[in-house]
């Protein structure tokens, strides 16, 4: 009498197991790798100091004696509430973001619409020629910028300024809104991206039911992309604060024309005083953040979020 022998299971899932943890282990590994470059160049560059200028922010740091450098205490923001240079800056660099960033938003918004229609031609080249500006460096727009409002030659001086009898310098403070046009390009191709992701039978069904294109723009279009109107504005707000170029810039420091950066930059480089400038940094970081958070909470009233939505329906 013949006994099959019964063969020994295997267990697939079992032996996979131990598999896939060691090929996601694996991944994670290469992945980090590849990051590995990014996050040197942030700790050295970023982390580090951003916690050593919060550090010089509570001493008397002059750059040209370190050695004599001591712990002040809170001194140094002590003075920034009686320093009234400080706070002509902190409010000029709040005022740029009231008249540029709105500004930015709007143009950038309105160019992605009229791209987004099927009517226009050539939006390659025309992508590519409105974000080329963007990726200019500033110093050159700088240099532009000077040469034509240059004293005698510059002919923006002389058909605008001097006539008004403004001096040259003024240039910067009444057209910084336009200026800020220059670098809309980010703006755009996102305002755009998100545009283009709206399903066209969201429009067709308002076409059908008579709304016009200002009302299909109004109902439509502007709650589909609040999250890439949100995600601009809070970006161009941290640029307008920390990344405005100004006319002045490498001139004696004026309240009139330099926001907080620039008063920034005069303290540390040519007063030399890195102490009180780590300082009015963390200040106009502090700013920033609470605007940020105010951002942030007024979005649960205008960003419509389609995912959250759905997820409280279900």
């Amino acid at each position: 009498m013949l006994v099959r022998r019964k063969k020994p299971s295997t267990y697939p899932a079992a032996e996979a197991r131990p598999r896939h943890r060691s090929l996601a282990g694996y991944s994670a590994r290469i992945g980090f790798l590849f990051i590995l470059p990014w996050l040197i160049g942030f700790v050295l560059f970023k982390a580090v100091p951003i916690l050593a200028a919060l550090g010089f922010s509570f001493m008397e740091f002059d750059m040209l004696e370190p050695e004599k450098a001591h712990f002040i205490g809170l001194q140094n923001y002590a003075t920034f509430l009686k320093d009234t240079n400080a706070g002509a800056s902190l409010f000029g660099s709040i005022e740029v973001f009231l008249l540029a960033v709105p500004l930015q938003m709007f143009v950038a918004l309105a160019l992605a619409a009229i791209f987004a229609s099927d009517r226009l031609k050539g939006k390659p080249i025309l992508r590519t020629l409105f974000f080329m500006p963007s990726i200019i460096p500033a110093i050159a727009i700088f240099i532009i910028l000077s040469g034509l409002t240059y004293p005698g030659s510059g002919w923006l001086t002389r058909l605008i300024l001097d006539p008004l009898g403004l001096p040259p310098m003024s240039f910067g403070s009444l057209f910084l809104p336009v200026l800020s046009l220059w670098s809309i390009g980010p703006s755009f191709l996102i305002m755009l991206g998100a545009i283009q992701a709206v399903p066209k039978e969201i429009y067709e069904a308002a076409r059908v039911d008579g709304a016009g294109p200002l009302n299909r723009f109004a109902s439509i279009t502007l709650p589909m992309v609040s999250p890439a109107i949100f995600f601009s504005l809070v970006i161009n707000m941290i640029s307008a604060f920390g990344g405005v170029a100004l006319l002045d810039r490498g001139l004696p420091y004026s309240q009139s024309l330099s926001p907080m950066e620039g008063y920034i930059v005069y303290n540390m480089f040519s007063l030399q005083d890195l102490g009180y400038a780590s300082a009015l940094a963390w200040v106009m970081f502090l700013v920033v953040m609470a605007m940020t958070l105010l951002l942030f909470r007024s979005a649960r009233y205008w960003v419509h979020f389609p995912e959250e939505e759905a997820n409280e329906e279900i």
